[in-house]
């Protein structure tokens, strides 16, 4: 394995990170606009929250996903191939998910606001949900050929594991919104996103016991990584900790940056686990390992030069459109 296969393994990991971190609050956000907002003011304010970021925040996924088959074609060629439903649906929920925000917007009547409300809501929860039961289901080992094929039957993608990773990863988003809407609101909206999310923290403590458990039993992480994967379950838990911590004692910037980490640990879970693998087999002699799935030295020198040209002034954009948005939004009674 060559310097530059390690380089985008682990730049790929850190788009997906980015991608969970910024868009998590996104999606949780998008779940809250029926489940939490009371009326139509709460849900206007809800939604303000962000919309000057949501399609931003999703440039991650795409660029990671280009990222991917331009580096590692046939990791791209397999999880794409082999995950075709479950992305043609992540596909359909992220569609019905953002152009809902606009056609709430322009919609004359409450029955169709209400539509596209409800489309929010649950194009959010999809999208997470499936991300999560998609990677999960990855890591337990897929039915690979010697070609890379995936013949994979319904429990491959759909079972105890993979629903109980959707089901967190998708409390996780939850609540990481949550923290985002304690940063950006103040008055009614805050305060009942805080009382939420002290509830909600225990049951994400309970849920990731599960996973861990599941973890151990259906996958090799703790046969073949078992102090780095420990390490990292550990900071998930105390990442969690600290958003509860944060939660309690209103500090807002702490909730909302280890809900964040809590989902990168996530993230870093599994690229830790995959590694020197990009795709698991059940038998492991199928598995596609780093060094054989990328893309030439050529190609690669030249993508790890032109993204160290223009990564930098994504950055700084990036930074620049939360800086300019960094204001609270008040509640409805709170205005009035």
């Amino acid at each position: 394995m060559t310097n530059l296969q390690l380089l985008w393994f682990l730049l790929i990991g850190v788009l997906f990170s980015g991608f969970f971190f910024l868009e998590g609050f996104d999606f949780g956000i998008g779940m809250a606009v029926r489940f939490f907002a009371k009326d139509r003011d709460e849900r206007d304010v809800v939604i303000q929250t962000i919309g000057p970021h949501w399609d931003g925040n999703e440039v991650w996924l795409i660029t990671a996903g280009g990222a991917m088959f331009a580096s590692f074609p046939m990791w791209y060629a397999s999880l794409f191939s082999g995950y075709y439903i479950v992305l043609f649906l992540i596909l359909v929920a992220l569609i019905f998910r953002g152009v809902s925000f606009e056609f709430r917007a322009n919609m004359r009547t409450d029955a169709w606001r209400n539509f596209w409300e409800w489309a929010s809501t649950i194009g959010s929860f999809c999208a997470a949900f499936l991300f999560g039961m998609m990677f999960t289901s990855m890591i337990q080992g897929v039915p690979l050929d010697k070609n890379g094929n995936i013949y994979g039957s319904f429990t491959t993608y759909v079972n105890w594991f993979s629903i109980v990773g959707g089901v967190a990863v998708s409390l996780l988003c939850f609540i990481h919104g949550l923290n985002f809407l304690r940063l950006k609101t103040s008055g009614e909206l805050r305060e009942r996103a805080e009382k939420w999310s002290k509830v909600l923290y225990p049951v994400l403590l309970a849920g990731e016991v599960v996973f861990v458990i599941l973890l151990y039993l259906t996958t090799d992480f703790f046969s073949l990584k078992a102090a780095s994967t420990w390490s990292i379950l550990v900071a998930l838990v105390i990442f969690t900790l600290i958003a509860w911590w944060g939660a309690m004692a209103s500090h807002d910037w702490v909730s909302f940056l280890a809900s964040g980490l809590s989902l990168v640990s996530v993230v870093v879970l599994i690229f830790n686990g995959l590694f020197p693998r990009v795709m698991i087999g059940v038998n492991n002699v199928n598995s596609i390992l780093i060094k054989n799935a990328s893309s030439s030295p050529y190609t690669l020198h030249l993508m790890t030069i032109l993204t160290l040209s223009i990564l930098p002034i994504v950055l700084i954009y990036f930074i620049w459109s939360y800086w300019v948005f960094y204001k609270r939004l008040r509640s409805p009674k709170q205005a009035a």
